[in-house]
């Protein structure tokens, strides 16, 4: 066994900085020096694992070698002990108790959520445009704006819209602290007396008090079990491996209720901005995806909204999706520590080291992807290359921990990009730069400004 390879910064504390402002940007630079790198921050010692088959042994066949990064434990600080942070036993059973609630049938029952609120988008993008001809809307606002509505009602229901803009207030407010939160010292940091402290400790205390509040109403609520949302549905939910099983507490209803609604939102929000950001530049790619969604559901205001049973005439549409995620991946890196000493590509990870994945530098590696950076949804409707490995492309992570809502993002995202796209073209206003911002997920850095132009 060999030691990897050690990247040394430029400056003292240069990657400790970047893990906290920048990780992505770190990760590329550090994935130009092979396959398994090492490097150091914030006193730890950390490991990039760049082959897609070195992936697959983290997040698969050595999973038990594995436990959560740095970051899902500062998480925790959070979200509690949800299925993002969650370990052992504990997240076992509550992704058991879960799994039914993101079975085909009650994806197919939230599909009619999403295409409504995309409809009403819509129809609230038409009245802008009528007021203020060559209107201009953020791409990143608007879609966290939307999904944050259908996370709200796929998660509570119909008549919590309030709290649900309130819970992700709140969220946002917590999310500031990101650049603390993040570090492997975040315990620590999040004791000190700043205001981006204050404001992360008040805006946990607005979350427990909202989601609490909620749960304990529909817990009183007569009809709470009738109801299709998710919370309803954990509400009763057990384990099916335990006989007799007792059903969620408040407190873990609470960590799953916040972890649904941050990731059920927050990620796909950002896949779809990037799907306009690039819709906006390849007219060629619009006009073929134009096509398709004229010919499933028609053009214009004449347009029908696409059901759950409609996705399978959408091939195209769902290759858009997919190619963006390639090229903007979500959740663009994937953290665990090394429980005990193990081998990665021959060279020896030690207990304690942790070790990163990443699914963007995967998905723009020129190995298993040509032309890595062009937007090309074609290659995903052309047979893969037999030598490409399943871990090239790993937008949703992967092995047990593989994102329990994955049906529902592609459901969700595939309907709003056909509402939206079959009424609506976008037009990226000149003179602005687009660029990257990593922490939690992959988002635009100050956004990006589109003019609004009607398909009729």
């Amino acid at each position: 066994m060999t030691v990897p390879s050690a990247v040394r910064p430029r400056w003292p504390g240069e990657f400790t900085v970047a893990i906290a402002r920048e990780p992505l940007a770190l990760f590329r630079r550090l994935a130009r020096h092979g396959d398994v790198v090492r490097f150091r921050a914030a006193g730890r010692t950390f490991v990039l694992v760049a082959h897609p088959e070195l992936a697959r042994e983290v997040l698969v066949t050595q999973q038990k070698r594995f436990t959560r990064g740095y970051a899902h434990r500062s998480l925790k600080l959070l979200l509690g002990d949800g299925l993002l942070t969650s370990e052992g036993e504990l997240h076992r059973r509550q992704r058991r108790i879960a799994q039914p609630a993101f079975h085909r049938e009650r994806i197919a029952a939230y599909a009619a959520t999403m295409s409504d609120h995309a409809v009403r988008w819509s129809d609230r993008w038409a009245d802008l445009v009528r007021r203020t001809p060559g209107a201009v809307i953020d791409l990143s606002a608007e879609m966290t704006a939307l999904t944050l509505g259908i996370a709200g009602e796929t998660l509570f229901g119909t008549d919590v819209g309030d709290r649900a803009r309130e819970v992700a207030s709140a969220l946002s407010d917590a999310m500031r602290a990101a650049p603390l939160v993040f570090l492997p010292i975040a315990r620590w940091a999040l004791r000190l007396p700043l205001a981006v402290v204050r404001r992360f400790d008040s805006a946990r205390d607005r979350l427990d008090r909202v989601v609490y509040a909620v749960i304990a109403e529909r817990r009183a609520a007569a009809d709470a079990h009738a109801r299709g949302d998710l919370l309803s549905l954990l509400l009763v939910a057990t384990d099916p491996e335990e006989t007799g099983g007792e059903p969620m507490s408040d407190a873990q209803l609470r960590d799953e209720v916040l972890t649904f609604f941050l990731a059920g939102h927050e990620t796909t929000a950002n896949a779809l901005a990037w799907t306009w950001y690039l819709l906006a530049q390849h007219a060629d790619v619009e006009a073929r995806l134009r096509a398709e969604l004229a010919d499933a559901l028609g053009t214009g205001r004449g347009a029908r909204a696409p059901t759950f049973d409609d996705l399978p005439r959408l091939p195209y549409t769902r290759a858009v999706l997919a190619e963006s995620m390639r090229l903007y991946p979500p959740a663009y890196a994937v953290g665990r520590i090394c429980i005990e000493p193990t081998t990665l590509g021959g060279v020896e990870v030690l207990a304690e080291w942790g070790v990163i994945t990443s699914p963007y530098i995967a998905h723009h590696d020129a190995r298993w992807w040509p032309e890595p950076e062009r937007f090309r949804p074609e290659r995903w409707l052309e047979p893969p290359p037999p030598d490409r490995p399943k871990f090239a492309y790993f937008p949703f992570g992967g092995g047990s921990r593989v994102c329990i809502g994955e049906q529902f993002a592609w459901t969700e995202a595939t309907l709003v990009l056909a509402t939206l796209s079959s009424r609506w073209t976008m037009r990226l206003l000149p003179g602005q730069t687009v660029r990257m911002r990593s922490r939690i997920t992959l988002r635009q850095r100050l956004g990006a400004r589109v003019e609004l132009i009607a398909r009729d």
